[in-house]
C-alpha cells in the first residue's frame, strides 16, 4: 500500500493517544496519530516522522503521523489501518499467499464468527478459513512483541479462532511486522499475559500463525518476506 503527499517532521510530544506535536520546517503542528497504542519505544522527543496530508480543508488536523525511524530498525509504520489494507493487498496479488491459500477463490474482509469480526474469511477447494490481523510496531533486540497494551479484545479474537477450529475451521492468526529486520513475533507476556494463554490454547487447538514481515519507507508498506508456524 502507498500514501500520497508524504512530509516529515520531527516528533516533539504526544499529549493524549490520538494527537501529537510535531516539528515541520521549523513549525509546530498538531497532528493526528494513527495509533491509539502506547508506542513509547518510537515516539521520542527528536524522532524523525513521516506524515500524510490530508486532501480534507474541513479537518481539524492537517497531517495523520503514519511512520517513525528508529534507531537500528529504520522507519516503522504505525499506521493501525495498514495491516489489514496491506494483506488484503498480498491475498490478492501475490503469489506466495495464493501458495499458502491455494484454491481460494472468495475472500471476505470483516466476517462476523461468533461475538467477533474476523478480519478476513476465505473459501476454496472445501476450505473455510478465518484469518485475523495483527499490526506489530513493538520491537527489543530485533525482535517483535504483540501488544505493547493490554488488548480484552485481542484475547476475544484469539478465543473465537479457538472455538472456530474446533467447529472445523482453517484458522489464522497474522502478524503484520510493520517494519524492516524483524521476522518473529513473541507474545507480550510481560505487558499482558492472558493474551499469551490465549494464544498458547489457539496453538494447541489447531490456529497457525503466519508472520509478514514488510519493507517499510515513509511512502510505502509492502509485505516481502513470511514465516508460517502450524502445530
Amino acid at each position: 500500500m502507498k500514501y500520497l503527499n508524504i512530509r516529515t517532521g520531527r516528533f516533539i510530544s504526544r499529549p493524549n493517544r490520538f494527537i501529537a506535536h510535531v516539528d515541520i520546517d521549523g513549525r509546530e503542528e498538531v497532528v493526528h496519530v494513527k495509533n491509539t497504542g502506547r508506542c513509547r519505544e518510537i515516539f521520542i522527543p527528536g524522532t524523525e516522522v513521516a506524515l500524510e496530508e490530508s486532501d480534507n480543508p474541513n479537518r481539524k488536523t492537517r497531517f495523520d503521523l503514519v511512520g517513525a525511524k528508529k534507531e537500528g530498525i529504520g522507519w516503522i509504520n504505525v499506521d493501525s489501518q495498514a495491516p489489514n489494507k496491506v494483506v488484503k493487498e498480498w491475498l490478492a496479488e501475490s503469489l506466495e499467499a495464493k501458495e499458502i491459500f491455494p484454491g481460494v477463490t472468495y475472500i471476505k474482509p470483516e466476517y462476523t464468527f461468533g461475538k467477533s469480526r474476523v478480519d478476513f474469511y476465505m473459501e476454496g477447494e472445501g476450505r473455510k478459513i478465518l484469518m485475523e490481523i495483527k499490526g506489530v510496531t513493538l520491537e527489543r533486540e530485533k525482535i517483535g512483541y504483540f501488544p505493547d497494551a493490554p488488548t480484552e479484545r485481542g484475547v476475544k479474537h484469539l478465543d473465537e479462532l479457538t472455538e472456530a477450529s474446533k467447529q472445523g475451521y482453517e484458522c489464522w492468526i497474522g502478524f503484520v511486522i510493520q517494519m524492516e529486520g524483524v521476522d518473529v513475533v513473541y507474545p507480550n507476556e510481560t505487558t499482558h499475559p492472558e493474551f499469551k494463554t490465549a494464544m498458547d490454547r489457539a496453538i494447541e487447538a489447531g490456529v497457525g500463525v503466519i508472520y509478514l514481515g514488510c519493507s517499510v519507507t515513509p511512502e510505502e508498506l509492502k509485505i516481502d518476506r513470511v514465516k508460517i508456524y502450524k502445530k
